[in-house]
């Protein structure tokens, strides 16, 4: 039976090291996140997401620039944000920029919407964090009507209201593809049901099965909100390499300086190696080998239901050149082989 899926690939621009260890500026770590875009497009991956950050760490703060970049110089790949924080922009400049987009990519545009879970942006555009479930709340009510592409009247606490009114420009099919990222909140799920708007899992840690029970909530609410079915999809990182143990060793340590320091800002212990190789053997890392990655990528797409599957390839400082390598093998044989897998 065949079980379509699309996979991708995300990165938040995470900024890499040279050869001998040394930061790359955000400038040409921004430039080399195009370069893997290009790539990911020759090798037939599916789509590509871009995160959005305002912190030293990630290079990339405006997705939509970095994406009509890469639409230049791509043919084929879905160009989209892995997310774009809805809460701290404005929804109707977010469609403006990602229609835009969707124009100058001949319909490749998506867009994932999200809280985020950083909130630099907020001191950043002068918001306050007290207002953080209002402002997503109501954003995404205004972006969920402007999807219509038709007149649109709204009204709401965060802005004056909206009188009928036109967004340009519209885009050819009718609408900008959309997503909502959720991070495990069953009102999150509702939420995404309730708004009409497939749904993207962000498992980032433990096993994806326990994940299930959000996949059955969201088909259920969205037959009880009278929506059709739509679409169920899961980011989660991982790196591959040509063996299980280069996989790991070479990951291994980028992945515990990243931890590290977000642990550090949220009062977590340091990642331990007994930890890593935990998540990587039962949990949500998907490293290791071609046929590693395929089975575990195939055996969470059947266990949820998922159509598509983002691989969130970059890795804290991982080198850019390591950071190539993985991305051809996912292209090259990792996608085939889950296929392959998925028909059976």
């Amino acid at each position: 039976m065949t079980h379509p899926i699309q996979l991708g690939l995300d990165t938040f621009g995470d900024v890499t090291v040279d050869a001998t260890g040394e930061r790359l500026p955000h400038a040409e770590v921004l430039r080399n996140v195009v370069e893997e875009i290009v790539l990911a497009d020759e090798i037939g991956v599916d789509a590509f997401g871009v995160g959005e950050h305002h912190r030293d760490d990630f290079a990339v703060s405006a997705p939509d620039i970095v994406l009509a970049a890469a639409a230049s110089r791509t043919e084929r790949i879905i160009l989209g944000t892995a997310v774009t924080v809805l809460s701290s922009d404005d929804p109707i400049r977010v469609y403006e920029r990602f229609a835009t987009l969707d124009a100058l990519s001949e319909g490749r545009a998506e867009v994932t919407l999200g809280r985020g879970s950083f909130t630099e942006s907020f001191p950043l555009y002068g918001l306050d964090l007290a207002d953080y479930g209002v402002l997503f709340e109501e954003k995404l009510e205004l972006f969920s009507a402007l999807r219509r592409e038709d007149a649109v009247s709204w009204q709401g606490s965060i802005r004056p209201p909206l009188q009928p009114t036109h967004v340009y420009p519209k885009t050819e099919k009718g609408s900008l593809s959309t997503w909502i990222g959720v991070g495990g909140s069953p009102e999150s799920v509702v939420r995404a049901a309730r708004h009409g708007i497939p749904m993207m899992l962000a498992i980032i840690g433990g096993d994806a099965a326990r994940f299930a029970p959000y996949a059955e909530l969201y088909r259920r609410a969205l037959g009880e909100f009278g929506r059709p079915e739509l679409p169920v999809g899961v980011h989660s990182p991982g790196f591959v390499a040509p063996t299980d143990a280069e996989a790991r060793d070479l990951l291994f340590p980028h992945f515990k300086a990243n931890r590290d320091r977000i642990g550090a800002e949220r009062g977590w212990g340091p990642a331990t190696r007994e930890q890593f190789e935990a998540e990587v053997a039962h949990g949500s890392v998907y490293a290791g080998s071609p046929e590693t990655v395929a089975q575990k990528i195939a055996t969470t797409a059947r266990t949820l239901g998922a159509t598509r599957f983002d691989l969130k390839y970059s890795n804290g400082t991982m080198p850019h050149e390591q950071l190539m390598d993985g991305i051809r093998l996912y292209g090259i044989e990792v996608i085939p082989r889950v296929r392959e897998l998925l028909e059976n």
